[in-house]
């Protein structure tokens, strides 16, 4: 009888960025290709096996969610369902995928990720966030603060992460989504504050200034903060500062809400050239449907991410602090907008890593 496996492929903070023009590391594409190649006859166990790209802070979601999914799968179908699980900076996932990595799903942390492979690669329709509920994001998050005990440099809001004495733990924008939604929600809260677009650029020199070092992905910056002991703050997403504040070594660490702080939708996709390709569309489907079942709502709640489902997200209210929040779309029109003016070549971001030099 077929037994379920789920295999764990973590492609770490791979080094490939969306830096506006396409740049791709080839031995980038080649580690991850070897790894696929060394456990790909496991998945003779399985009837079908799916393939799920993600970023890199959900490692421990999806090994709960895939093994939530292949049982009910199971049950209902008969069918044995594995799941690969590649991880690493979003947007250099999104690369690899381009660069073709056989993804049937991609689980990515913001839409310019998954709109990369439908623009460039023609791999799904443009339409792809019509296609599931709440614009194809099973679950929301947002950026907060993680500060050594006792939060020794009083670290309370946005404005302390520019103040001279203070190192900040950001995932480079280039390369990662987390430090994406981090620069954005540093704008945005200097926009709300009655700053021009002038005053937001000299907020973030002041904090990128503050930065030792930019690690790729958002899983490197936590490392770097919470094992490697820089910094006085890391920046990153709720869900993340909860698993650091509530895990091994907790007690090292304490959360801080800012006043304000970016929305974050992190949306889900079929890779449709793939599933096609693959004969896996029907497995895949149901992969990502499985994302909005009360069972899997209350797997994203257990892992600090806050869940849509309104019934399980009133069971996990004390959990979740409110805070107020603002979106992509509302403070910079799109994220294709935003992407374009701030981390393309020549943008925002790079004048301030020309400063920084």
């Amino acid at each position: 009888m077929a037994r379920p496996r789920l295999f764990i492929i973590d492609s770490g903070d791979n080094m490939a960025g969306r830096t506006g023009t396409l740049r791709w590391l080839a031995a980038g594409v080649a580690a991850i290709a070897l790894g696929f190649g060394l456990g790909g006859t496991s998945v003779a166990y399985a009837d079908v096996s799916l393939m799920n790209v993600s970023y890199d802070v959900t490692r421990e979601l999806y090994k709960d969610i895939n093994a939530g999914f292949i049982a009910a799968y199971k049950q209902k179908s008969g069918e044995t369902v594995s799941i690969r699980q590649s991880h690493g900076a979003s947007s250099a996932q999104a690369l690899s995928v381009l660069q073709g990595l056989q993804a049937d799903v991609v689980t990515m942390n913001q839409p310019n990720d998954i709109d990369l492979l439908a623009e460039k690669g023609q791999l799904l329709p443009a339409n792809w966030r019509a296609r599931l509920p709440n614009d194809s994001a099973p679950y929301t998050t947002t950026m907060v603060f993680l500060v050594r005990k006792g939060n020794p440099k009083h670290i309370k809001d946005w404005d302390d992460l520019a103040k001279p004495g203070v190192q900040v733990v950001i995932a480079n924008p280039k390369t990662s989504g987390n430090g994406r939604y981090t620069y954005l929600a540093a704008w945005g809260y200097r926009k709300q504050h009655g700053g021009t677009d002038a005053d937001a650029l000299n907020f973030e020199k002041a904090i990128f200034k503050n930065v030792p070092v930019l690690d790729t992905g958002g899983r490197g910056a936590t490392t770097t903060f919470t094992q490697r002991g820089i910094g006085d703050v890391l920046v990153t997403f709720e869900n993340e500062v909860a698993l650091m504040n509530s895990g091994v070594g907790a007690g090292n660490f304490e959360a801080v809400y800012p006043s304000v702080s970016l929305l974050a939708a992190p949306p889900v996709s079929l890779v449709d050239k793939v599933v096609d390709k693959r004969g896996t569309r029907k497995e895949a489907q149901a992969y990502l449907d499985y994302l909005w079942s009360p069972a899997a709502q209350e797997i994203i709640a257990q892992h600090h991410l806050r869940p849509r489902d309104s019934n399980v997200l009133a069971k996990h209210a004390a959990e979740f602090k409110p805070i107020k929040t603002f979106t992509v779309e509302e403070m910079f029109g799109s994220w294709q907008k935003a992407q374009q003016t701030h981390f393309s070549d020549g943008g925002t971001f790079d004048q301030i890593v020309v400063d920084r030099k």
